[in-house]
């Protein structure tokens, strides 16, 4: 770019030059104008390109929104229940705190660690399912899941297909019919709102539980390691 100053130094130096051609004089002074002109503009036009390109890259490419957010609770619990499901031993699917006999301890009855992790699946379906209308699995079994599922890999299947369940449905959500009534698959009068932030908090609730297990078994829980 052509420095500011050079416009005034050609003019000192053309009242310094006496037998100069003034119309010559002026044509290179009207050039040297246009010239100054042209970098100037050329400079800014780069100059708002750069800041155009800085500004769009520091821009979210998609805005957030009332589906998105939920969205996103969903899988940060739904990644803290698949991991500790498949850091738990099979043979272990069984176990429960009823089997250690804990001194002063009530554990009669409670879930295996299976059966906990069936129970969430279960009610994702059941909880989730109002919010499009689509019917559960008949293998829901009033919340405690299938009686017959007893291996690791197809209990984890259920209940990874069950948060894909609660994916589809929460993209469903608006404004317009986050709070609309309908009914719960309970039959209670309720919001998609409610029921779409219900199920994350049920299965952080059993979370906890299960972490548990696993410690109760020796094994540190997945989110705590390295820590």
């Amino acid at each position: 770019m052509i420095a500011p100053c050079r416009v005034a130094c050609f003019l000192r130096k053309l009242k310094e030059r006496k037998n100069n051609n003034p119309m010559k004089h002026i044509q290179t002074f009207l050039l040297l104008t246009a010239a100054l002109s042209l970098a100037a503009a050329s400079a800014y036009t780069q100059a708002a390109k750069s800041s155009s390109a800085a500004g769009a890259s520091g821009t979210p490419s998609t805005p957030p929104t009332i589906a998105s957010a939920i969205d996103r609770e969903i899988s940060i619990v739904e990644k803290e229940v698949v991991e500790v499901a498949e850091a738990m031993p099979e043979d272990k699917f069984d176990f429960s705190p009823e089997k250690l006999n804990i001194s002063g301890s009530d554990y009669k009855g409670v879930r295996t660690f299976g059966q906990q992790l069936k129970h969430v699946a279960a009610s994702n379906y059941l909880i989730w399912s109002p919010i499009t209308g689509e019917k559960a699995p008949d293998t829901v079994n009033d919340g405690k899941g299938p009686d017959n599922m007893t291996a690791k890999a197809d209990i984890i299947k259920y209940l990874k297909d069950s948060f894909a369940f609660g994916h589809k449905a929460v993209a469903t959500l608006n404004a317009s019919n986050l709070v609309q009534p309908i009914t719960s698959s309970s039959g209670r009068p309720t919001t998609r709102l409610f029921l779409a932030t219900f199920a994350p908090a049920h299965a952080f609730d059993h979370y906890g539980q299960l972490v548990e297990y696993l410690r109760m078994n020796g094994i540190i829980p997945p989110a705590s390691r390295g820590q």
